[in-house]
């Protein structure tokens, strides 16, 4: 069974599971809501404070990676006009500066995206849990009883309360929008 199908099977279970909790119809109406996750994701705080503290904490490493991309392209082009009045043993000397020049550019390069890509998830991680909780506090104290999000084929604009928790969690923290000052 593939992801989104066990994601839509388990939101129709939790529906049900709901519907057939309600003491009845009449009684009490279901409220249900729809969070688009992605869209609060991009749009909160917490996201923005994320990608400002990413991008301070790597663009020293960014711009060394850069400059040495640079000397590289520019001890290559100068290789290339001279190779042919240098001599012997110095175009080999050179060449070889420029091939272990390339090669430790790429390691860099290499590592330094490894590097962001695990601090990226680990702050994305962090995100989801935080947003997670705003969502729950959010449905807790504007009485939802289900709040579906991924696997959701359709939701009408009423039940879409992405806007409101967006606004919520906004007005919650906005602090959390400028990062510290080192």
């Amino acid at each position: 069974m593939t992801h989104m199908t066990r994601q839509i099977v388990t939101c129709a279970l939790i529906a049900a599971a709901a519907l057939a909790g309600a003491p009845s119809a009449e009684a009490q109406a279901l409220k249900i809501g729809f969070v688009n996750f992605g869209r609060l994701l991009e749009e909160s705080p917490q996201a923005k404070a994320a990608q400002a503290a990413l991008e301070g904490e790597f663009m020293p490493r960014q711009r060394d990676v850069a400059a040495q991309q640079k000397s590289l392209q520019e001890k290559s082009d100068k290789l290339q006009k001279e190779a042919a009045v240098m001599s012997e043993a110095d175009r080999v000397r050179t060449e070889r500066e420029v091939r272990d020049l390339e090669l430790n550019v790429n390691r860099r390069f290499k590592e330094l995206q490894e590097d962001l890509n695990l601090r990226r998830n680990e702050e994305v991680g962090k995100m989801q849990r935080a947003l997670l909780q705003e969502v729950q506090g959010y449905a807790k104290a504007n009485g939802y009883q289900l709040i579906v999000s991924d696997g959701v084929l359709y939701a009408a604009d009423g039940v879409d309360i992405t806007p409101q928790l967006v606004a919520a969690i906004k007005s919650k923290a906005p602090a959390a929008a400028t990062p510290p000052k080192p």
